[in-house]
């Protein structure tokens, strides 16, 4: 078995990634930093860290996982998650977040040092004033939290 390594990607390459392997998102639009999992030289996963979409987030020392992809490979996800808080605390930031599908289980944001806040959100971002069409699901979130206010 080939042990798993992080690996450099732009935010081309991981956007690409993640139109082809997310389950229900695809690229984003703009980032802080990315980073992709390699087994051997195939790239099996990305993260995507951009600055938080909730306004109530946006306090300049919080970034949020906006996007995480891969392609099933065992431990890939956890090791991303991780990634990309020692990358965001390099960085100055102090709180990192991400959002999960209540059936999706967090067995690798809890494995990373991640604890579950409860649900959040959902709904539309379609208002009167600027209609938009929802290509995502808009049901309640499981918020997650890593850093100073989450230990």
């Amino acid at each position: 078995m080939t042990s798993l390594t992080l690996t450099p990607c732009t935010l081309r390459e991981a956007n690409a990634f993640v139109q082809a392997h997310h389950r229900h998102h695809g690229s984003d639009r703009g980032c802080i930093l990315t980073v992709a999992v390699a087994s051997g030289d195939e790239v099996v996963g990305v993260a995507i860290v951009g600055r938080p979409k909730a306004r109530n987030l946006q306090d300049g020392w919080t970034a949020e996982v906006t996007r995480l992809a891969t392609d099933g490979t065992k431990n890939a996800c956890s090791i991303l998650y991780a990634a990309a808080w020692r990358a965001c605390r390099a960085l100055g930031y102090r709180r990192l977040v991400t959002f999960t599908l209540p059936e999706e289980g967090g067995v690798s944001l809890r494995a990373s040092g991640w604890k579950c806040l409860g649900y959040s959100g959902g709904g539309s971002w379609s208002r009167d004033a600027r209609p938009r069409v929802d290509t995502h699901p808009t049901q309640r979130k499981l918020r997650w939290e890593v850093g100073a206010e989450a230990a």
